[in-house]
């Protein structure tokens, strides 16, 4: 441990209604384990909850919170845990009790998707900031000056971002090591079970070869190319002429490699993007079609409905 850190550190966080657990224990637990590393108490903390009621993660399971966030004072940190449709979690009456803190010399942090609500209340800054990569793209798309990155985290001067899930773990062991010393860190790591510390810079996801389980360098570009044109969906024809194929080549590649067509991955790939839409936002249906090429909501509903075996409709009336 480092002379310069004898302080006692407060972090504390606010549980929005569907948080993930994962990236909220993820976060307090590397603080547990500092302190009892230390034999005293490095970091403090508090659960904060809108109303000061228990608050359900997304996996149903209920936190007992220590506090409103009207009790909210500074200084100090508040990591802000979130997760589908934050928006829904937080009244936009609780964003003056967020502008105050901030004001008065808080700093946040923001979990999984977090930086929406401080976007919505003005603190999110100019970024980078980082984001679930699923909700990347439609948080560059409606605040388009802030600036997104594909890292695991950021760690800026007034707030730091995670990408959720085990990201968080991460960035509480990087801060740990900046305030008590890498070695501490690393003990801290390990007592985890988590063999390093990864830094901010790695990729959120899988390499896309890990991740479709093949090696093929062209099946790979073929598929970077249906990802990066979802809007306006490219026909078998400019696929395989962009990737310097013959239609039958391309298709027998897909076939051999992906077990399916060029233009069943394709579709695949559209609808996730939009049951991600569905699902994390509250874009209406027909934006979610338009967004991932389909010419109406009724021709994407009926091919929604024989993918996922419900319509987009029902899917947004079921919990996230």
């Amino acid at each position: 441990m480092t002379a310069a850190a004898s302080h006692t550190d407060s972090i504390d966080f606010l549980l929005v209604e569907g948080f993930s657990a994962m990236a909220f224990f993820s976060a307090v637990e590397p603080l547990r384990v500092a302190n009892r590393l230390a034999g005293r108490a490095l970091f403090r903390w508090s659960l904060f909850s809108p109303d000061g009621l228990p608050v359900a993660a997304s996996s149903g399971m209920r936190i007992v919170a220590d506090l409103p966030l009207a009790a909210l004072t500074a200084p100090g940190t508040l990591v802000i845990c979130a997760g589908f449709r934050p928006e829904r979690g937080l009244p936009r009456a609780h964003f003056a009790i967020l502008r105050r803190f901030a004001r008065d010399g808080g700093r946040f942090g923001a979990l999984d998707t977090g930086i929406e609500l401080l976007a919505r209340a003005g603190l999110a800054g100019r970024g980078p900031v980082s984001i679930h990569w699923e909700a990347a793209p439609e948080f560059r798309e409606r605040w388009p000056d802030i600036a997104v990155t594909d890292a695991l985290y950021t760690i800026g001067d007034r707030v730091s971002t995670c990408a959720g899930g085990t990201a968080a773990l991460d960035l509480m062991l990087e801060r740990i090591a900046r305030t008590q010393g890498v070695p501490f860190a690393n003990a801290v790591s390990e007592q985890l079970i988590h063999d390093r510390i990864r830094p901010a810079n790695e990729q959120q996801r899988m390499p896309p070869g890990l991740r479709l389980a093949t090696r093929n360098r062209t099946v790979l570009a073929v598929v970077a190319l249906m990802e990066a044109n979802l809007e306006m969906p490219l026909d078998s024809v400019a696929l395989a002429d962009r990737a310097g194929l013959s239609v039958r080549q391309m298709e027998r590649l897909f076939r051999d490699h992906l077990g399916t067509t060029p233009q069943g991955h394709y579709r695949g790939v559209r609808l996730e993007h939009a049951r991600r839409m569905i699902e994390e936002s509250d874009a209406r249906v027909l934006e979610a079609a338009l967004a991932t090429g389909f010419d109406s909501a009724s021709a994407f509903a009926r091919t929604y409905r024989r993918a996922f075996g419900e319509s987009p409709a029902a899917r947004r009336r079921r919990p996230a």
